[in-house]
């Protein structure tokens, strides 16, 4: 109805983009915490970059894209020139800005721009990716925590990353994830090769959605904390929520350039 301004998606994914951008600044040690306002600003740009229409082929974004992943760092390296006092851990500030922008700028991006495939190849290529590793989430804890993890036992998956995950927990939410791809694609099909393309689609964008979230366990548990917050009760924080999504995004967005 708002195409192609998308007004409900432009609000939820601009809020969560900063949520999430907060979490992440509070998780890391002050002295290598970079400037909040410069951070704030790069991934306000790659929210505008989204939805400027100058760009309205999905492949057009990307150009603009770079050029303020590289307007953020030369800012960010002007600004550590003009605070300069000393050595004071500039580098990795540095990096850290970089990195930021990378993981909560332009991963969320390869999402944002299934929106503007044609209509009703948009919704169901933007329903699929997040409802595949969701639905990985969903499957993992369900069949790790109730089923397999009383009646066969509980082995880790990666018990110094993420010690509550399981290989039985792993594999029921793969299956998760290939029943909702099959599910979506039986209903209104848009992937090749029928229920073999749904199934190959559920596999690599569901194990895309289980290395974000061992992704985020990484920055966790090397800057020695549980979540990323208690934004979200009983999830922790938007960081926690979304984690599977940046990972996913770019399969999925591979998938549906591919079979344009």
């Amino acid at each position: 109805w708002f195409s192609p301004w998308f007004p409900i998606l432009f609000s939820c994914y601009t809020v969560a983009t900063l949520l999430a951008a907060r979490e992440l600044l509070k998780l890391l040690p002050a002295d290598v915490r970079p400037e909040p306002l410069l951070v704030y600003g790069s991934l306000l740009a790659c929210v505008a970059v989204n939805w400027l229409p100058a760009w309205r082929s999905i492949l057009d974004i990307w150009p603009p894209l770079l050029r303020v992943v590289v307007a953020s760092f030369i800012l960010s390296t002007l600004w550590e020139m003009w605070n300069f006092s000393g050595p004071r851990q500039i580098t990795l500030r540095l990096a850290l800005t970089c990195f930021t922008v990378l993981y909560l700028g332009v991963l969320p991006s390869f999402l944002i721009q299934l929106r503007f495939l044609p209509n009703e190849q948009a919704t169901l290529a933007l329903a699929l990716t997040v409802f595949v590793p969701k639905g990985n989430d969903i499957g993992a804890y369900f069949t790790g925590k109730f089923l397999t993890g009383r009646l066969l036992g509980r082995h880790p998956m990666t018990p110094k990353l993420s010690p509550k995950k399981t290989w039985q927990g792993g594999i029921g939410g793969m299956l998760a994830s290939v029943g909702v791809a099959c599910a979506v694609n039986s209903i209104h099909p848009i992937l090749p090769w029928g229920i073999w393309g749904a199934i190959a689609f559920g596999l690599s964008v569901g194990l895309a959605g289980i290395f974000g979230d061992l992704a985020e366990s990484l920055l966790k548990r090397d800057l020695q904390t549980k979540d990323a917050s208690q934004t979200v009760p009983g999830f922790g924080g938007v960081l926690d929520v979304i984690d599977s999504l940046l990972f996913a995004a770019p399969v999925a967005y591979v998938w549906f350039m591919w079979i344009r």
